[in-house]
């Protein structure tokens, strides 16, 4: 079994917040040596591992690495319990998960950085989650300190990254958006991202599976572009209207043979549409709008828990229902029929028998 000792010796020393030259004069070796046992190209002397063990209050086990295929066994039973739960909206149980694996492994930051994600969530207040506002408050510190931890001291990059976003959207949503605007711009930007740029390097047999997987990432963020524009009601009520026809299209076109697989983002997207329609008195347009949403509503919430799609752009995907994840344990059908179809822009048409109807069927 490969020792792991340089790696680990590393991600201690970092945690502990010193640098090779101070850890070389606490165990009396030359900064070189430290620099090469991180390297890999050489191990402490044997005699020097109960010193280095004390040091970091590690075991010898911990530090030579040797636990890690046990901990990553058990840390794999945690996310598969933990992404189980997130798919059904239990944000607390999602906690308990999270804390109960960090309690374990308190330096493992792929639990570390579900943990602050599961805190995060509890204050989403599109969830049905009733004390979100003092959730908010209430993790707070614990979430600025998790994401701050693992910016600091992760050395997986996507893991980091994934929670500086989240720190930085945390603050914004805490009303420290300076804060979080100085959090943002530590991003890299888009145009020299590794997907940005690797193609050239790829081998031959290596570019359309990535090609599809540069499709499939550079749609997400195109669409979420469009989906926030109608969101925020960013241009007026008949542009709105075109842009919801634009990601139609544009979704028709990406997934094509794949289009009609549930989504849950298809029922909401649909159902804003019908909102707008309605704001434009555009009745008949509208129930048939909603009438699409409650179909993809339906079909989400009694789709297979696992399955396979194709698209030419996309290629085969496998896809499971846990792969969702959300913080609101209602049914899509009864989050459209309770909370979307609420909205006052529906007033308006709300005791026409279309929308009544709609309302029993979504029931």
């Amino acid at each position: 079994m490969k020792l792991q000792i340089g790696e680990r010796l590393k991600c201690l020393r970092k945690e502990k917040g010193i640098t090779q030259e101070e850890l070389a004069e606490v165990l009396g070796v030359s900064c070189q040596s430290v620099s090469r046992w991180e390297l890999g190209i050489c191990y402490p002397d044997i005699e020097l591992l109960p010193e280095i063990s004390d040091f970091f209050a590690v075991t010898a086990d911990k530090l030579l690495g040797t636990d890690k295929l046990i901990e990553k066994d058990k840390v794999e039973a945690y996310l598969n319990r933990y992404q189980e739960a997130i798919s059904h909206g239990d944000v607390n149980l999602c906690i308990q998960i999270a804390r109960e694996g960090v309690d374990e492994f308190p330096n493992n930051y792929t639990l570390l950085n579900k943990l602050m994600y599961a805190l995060f969530l509890s204050g989403d207040e599109d969830g049905n989650i009733p004390d979100w506002k003092e959730n908010m408050k209430k993790y707070d510190t614990e979430i600025t300190a998790l994401g701050e931890r693992i910016m600091k001291y992760c050395p997986e990059q996507e893991i980091r990254l994934e929670a500086t976003a989240r720190l930085a959207f945390h603050n914004c949503e805490m009303g420290r958006k300076k804060q979080g605007r100085t959090i943002y711009e530590t991003l890299p930007s888009q145009q020299f991202c590794r997907e940005s740029q690797i193609w050239w390097a790829l081998d031959e047999d290596e570019k359309l599976p990535f090609s599809r997987n540069f499709i499939r990432q550079s749609y997400d963020h195109l669409r979420s572009g469009l989906y926030n524009i109608i969101y925020g009601r960013l241009l007026p009520d008949k542009d709105l209207i075109l842009i919801y026809e634009k990601i139609s299209a544009i979704d028709e076109i990406i997934r094509g043979e794949d289009a009609a697989h549930p989504r849950h983002y298809l029922a909401q997207l649909c159902c804003m549409s019908a909102r707008v329609y309605a704001r434009l008195g555009r009745t008949d347009d509208a129930l048939r709008q909603l009438q699409i949403a409650a179909d993809h509503a339906a079909a989400f919430d009694h789709c297979p828990k696992e399955g396979k799609a194709y698209s030419l752009l996309l290629g085969e995907t496998n896809w499971k229902h846990t792969d969702f994840e959300s913080a609101d344990s209602r049914s899509c059908q009864e989050i459209m029929r309770s909370k979307w179809m609420a909205h006052s822009d529906f007033d308006a048409i709300r005791d026409t028998s279309a929308f009544q109807q709609l309302i029993q069927k979504l029931s």
